[in-house]
């Protein structure tokens, strides 16, 4: 049975933290084909990734980044972590090396997709993504949405952060993208996850944990009910996926990278009919009042 669900540290390769779906990904994935991440902590030589035919795009996930793209060099305007605001991000377009280095325990992530379609390598500053407060009440949650049709010109992929306040739910109502019809896409999605405790936890809570939960919508078998930590990963290529989980005292970041073999690039969804009633209970709610993150 294919693997979905990758702890910190069972994705390395090299230099990476996490090398998964990438072109030169030595962990390969069965039936995985449109969407990559890798992640890296910076501080030594800078990680080279040389020319193929995928689009990129730069986040930093701690502290501010140089990326060098065919030899010009972008700086990237960082933040304390995910959980204290949005960061710059560079899109290289297709068929570009890329060079990336930082100051010792940096940490940046590298969302990709195969494609074709040229696009100009650009440079999106932290104050120009649109920034979305999604749902309300105890659904509420924070969406940066730097990658996404509205906010970037490219081929393939969607890319967007998600941040939900402890004790919220994320990704919900359960929805899906796995099949090309009307009204729906279909979308490889990564979730990539970072937890921290609230600031008012004591010195000894540790361990943010957070939860996802992917199952079937169709003969093809899936069924994720993992905890996550800081650095792990899950994969949905099909099926309901949500919710993403974020207990009381722990706040949960995921970056989400999509793509697929569609003629268009949008992110349209079906909801679990089971569950899509819920929206209406966020009519007449206020969106959480400690959104958005920033500290």
């Amino acid at each position: 049975m294919t693997n979905w669900v990758y702890p910190a540290g069972s994705a390395a390769d090299g230099p990476w933290d996490i090398s998964l779906g990438g072109h030169d990904s030595s962990l390969t994935v069965e039936g995985w084909e449109h969407t990559g991440l890798r992640t890296a902590t910076l501080g030594g030589e800078p990680l080279r990734l040389d020319a193929a035919e995928e689009e990129r795009i730069v986040i930093p996930l701690t502290g501010d980044v140089t990326a060098s793209v065919d030899g010009e060099a972008y700086e990237l305007a960082g933040r304390a972590s995910v959980f204290h605001g949005p960061t710059d991000v560079l899109y290289t377009g297709v068929g570009r090396a890329l060079e990336l280095s930082g100051q010792e325990g940096v940490r940046v992530a590298v969302a990709s997709a195969p494609a074709r379609r040229e696009h100009p390598t650009r440079l999106i500053r932290k104050d120009e993504a649109p920034l979305e407060l999604r749902g309300a009440g105890n659904c509420s949650r924070e969406v940066r949405n730097f990658g996404t049709p509205d906010a970037l010109e490219a081929d393939r992929f969607i890319v967007c952060e998600v941040l939900t306040p402890a004790g919220n739910w994320s990704s919900y109502p359960p929805h899906k993208h796995d099949e090309e019809k009307d009204g729906e896409t279909r979308l490889e999605e990564i979730y990539y996850f970072e937890t921290r405790t609230t600031p008012d936890a004591p010195a000894e809570a540790v361990d943010a944990i957070g939860y996802q939960r992917v199952y079937a919508s169709d003969e093809r078998e899936i069924d994720v009910n993992a905890e996550v930590r800081t650095g792990d990963v899950v994969l949905v290529p099909y099926g309901w996926h949500g919710p993403a989980m974020a207990p009381p005292g722990y706040d949960l970041y995921y970056l989400n990278v999509m793509a697929g073999p569609g003629p268009v690039r949008k992110w349209l969804i079906s909801d679990d009919p089971h569950h899509g009633w819920v929206r209406q209970q966020w009519e007449g709610q206020d969106v959480d009042s400690r959104l958005p993150f920033g500290g």
